[in-house]
């Protein structure tokens, strides 16, 4: 894997990443519906999905902006706290797995988990190549 192809997968996660809070923060029942069904339409359900959503719009910019720089370092932090936010979103849904809408909380689970997996490869690669780059 070479380190221009890990940039390019790990801006592609994170420009997702910025889209999904962009669209919880304009529609936020839209994102909270895997998770919470009907209820998604609901005072607390929106908040939740807005809250969400001004999650992984900071976390995207972040990760944007630093991916835009030459400083692999910065970039593999703010792809790596990405990565742990959506470990804690497949942890989370876990813990609540039977009370969820079933085809939601696989949605979740399995989107939230691979962007994880993605997240921690693309984290752990840019730190690599830069430890690298100072051989």
């Amino acid at each position: 894997m070479t380190a221009a192809w890990v940039r390019r997968g790990a801006t592609a996660l994170a420009a997702a990443r910025t889209a999904i809070g962009v669209a919880a923060l304009a529609s936020p029942a839209l994102i909270a519906r895997p998770w919470v069904g009907a209820a998604a339409h609901e005072a607390p359900a929106r908040v939740l999905g807005r809250a969400l959503g001004g999650r992984d719009l900071a976390l995207g910019l972040g990760a944007l902006a630093a991916l835009a720089r030459p400083a692999p370092a910065s970039a593999a932090l703010w792809v790596g706290a990405g990565a742990l936010a959506d470990s804690l979103d497949v942890l989370a849904t876990r813990a609540a797995w039977d009370e969820l809408p079933a085809i939601g909380r696989w949605l979740v689970a399995m989107s939230a988990g691979g962007a994880a997996v993605v997240g921690v490869a693309a984290a752990w690669s840019l730190i690599a190549g830069e430890a690298a780059d100072e051989s």
